[in-house]
């Protein structure tokens, strides 16, 4: 298990690094100016220059990427309940993703902001959640059905 944690945790750096970049371009074609913009202002006023803000970004998508990645085993322990994956994995990413959304200031840094925050984050995490769980129940359904196709013509 450890080692697929870990394995999933340097995938997963490398997926968030990625994104992070390609979020920045996209910004910064939105922007369409003929600048690039690696970073929020604020961001770079809070860590004194812009190759400072830069490095604590990409740190922070390392981590964002390879706790979300590292994070997904949840789903693989089999002794809890979906419940339980389901809160577990929740509070997980949710104690990681917060703290550095607020820092790379994702989200303003008043009440109004973090609760739209948490709220769109809740949002998206249920909404992929209930997808990929009816997903997986029509693939558990068809193939249940499958087998009692194949016990029925065996029999």
């Amino acid at each position: 298990m450890k080692k697929k944690i870990i394995q999933r945790c340097l995938i997963g750096a490398t997926i968030g690094l990625s994104i992070s970049y390609i979020i920045t371009i996209i910004i910064s074609a939105i922007i369409n100016n003929g600048k690039y913009y690696p970073t929020v202002p604020q961001l770079i006023g809070l860590c004194g220059n812009e190759i400072n803000a830069v490095i604590v970004q990409t740190v922070c998508s390392l981590i964002y990427g390879a706790v979300f990645a590292g994070s997904s085993v949840i789903w693989e322990i089999d002794s809890w309940n979906l419940l339980k994956q389901t809160i577990v994995h929740c509070i997980t990413i949710s104690l990681t993703m917060f703290p550095i959304a607020y820092l790379m200031y994702w989200m303003p840094h008043n009440f109004i902001g973090i609760a739209v925050y948490i709220f769109i984050f809740l949002a998206i995490y249920f909404f992929i959640w209930f997808g990929q769980y009816f997903s997986m129940k029509k693939k558990i359904e068809a193939f249940n059905d499958k087998v009692k196709t194949t016990s029925e013509t065996s029999s």
